[in-house]
């Protein structure tokens, strides 16, 4: 088969398309022929390096987690899918013409739900959900901040918080505000905004997706016993303000969950934009591509 290999750590130049072996489905695994691989940030932070001391590549190597499928031949052991089932999912070794799946992180693709979409969803839907549900435990009445909030796993985020019955805050950068009011959220914050932040009052929770400067303002408008959820690590002075819970945490792979949220993205309830597609063989053209400020997901097409 073709795949995108990364033989060295770097820039999106050292992305190559080759020859690689077909995979082969053991116990418990399914052979997916991909349609289409999402891009991440994970992927390029990997790729260039910047997380070699938390999850080393031994290259020559495959990126991606995300894609969307059919499936090709299933392994021994598997039940409820067969070959021609049309999937997404979550998996490594996703930038390629085929890859092995199990079942933690598969679903069968919902009615209506464009396969090159599908295949940007699985880890912002988990991610989203996770941040607030699981990381930043978010109950009904309790406000909560929402950092990079037009971003694919800020708006899951918003619309789960939403369906918990939570006071949403969405912060975005002050040029955004216009585009942001089509989140649903109950309020917004320009996070550019010194004085913005400093007039906003005390919060149950903040869920943040960008990390940096930012996270250290609102970390300290986290009331006592609060909690500061993050998927970009620990604010750097998270030990100034011990009566704050701070939750960094990675996500993982929810296959229910992940079925669930994108029956909501098809039905309406919130939108995760594809801003642009490339095939396979343009993959560092992609991550070139992806690496820019956009705020809407980047699929490579198998």
């Amino acid at each position: 088969m073709k795949a995108v290999v990364l033989h060295e750590y770097g820039g999106p130049d050292q992305l190559k398309y080759e020859d690689w072996d077909d995979p082969q489905a053991v116990d418990g695994q399914i052979l997916i022929q991909v349609t289409a691989a999402g891009i991440n940030p994970i992927d390029w932070k990997i790729r260039s390096g910047a997380m070699k001391d938390f999850m080393p590549l031994k290259p020559p190597a495959i990126l991606g987690y995300d894609y969307s499928g059919v499936v090709r031949s299933v392994g021994k052991g598997v039940e409820g899918y067969a070959k021609g089932d049309k999937v997404f999912g979550r998996a490594g070794q996703a930038y390629a013409e085929f890859l092995l799946a199990d079942l933690a992180g598969l679903s069968k693709l919902p009615e209506g739900l464009d396969p090159v979409t599908a295949a940007a969803l699985p880890v912002v839907l988990n991610t989203g959900e996770q941040l607030i549900v699981q990381a930043g435990k978010v109950q009904a009445g309790q406000t909560v901040i929402i950092t990079g909030a037009l971003g694919s796993v800020g708006r899951t985020a918003i619309w789960v918080a939403k369906k918990l019955g939570a006071y949403v805050i969405a912060g975005v950068r002050g040029s955004q505000k216009k585009a942001a009011e089509e989140l649903g959220a109950d309020a917004l914050l320009a996070l550019d905004s010194r004085e913005e932040i400093a007039s906003l009052g005390l919060v149950d929770v903040v869920a943040d997706t960008i990390g940096g400067s930012v996270s250290d303002a609102l970390l300290g408008k986290v009331k006592s016993g609060g909690t500061y959820a993050s998927v970009v690590g620990p604010p750097q002075n998270a030990k100034l303000h011990p009566a704050v819970k701070v939750e960094a945490f990675g996500s993982h792979p929810d296959a229910a969950s992940m079925r669930a949220l994108a029956e909501d993205l098809v039905n309406g309830k919130f939108k995760i934009s594809v801003d642009r597609t490339f095939s396979l063989a343009d993959a560092a053209k992609a991550h070139a591509e992806a690496e820019k400020s956009g705020v809407g997901k980047v699929v490579l097409l198998a």
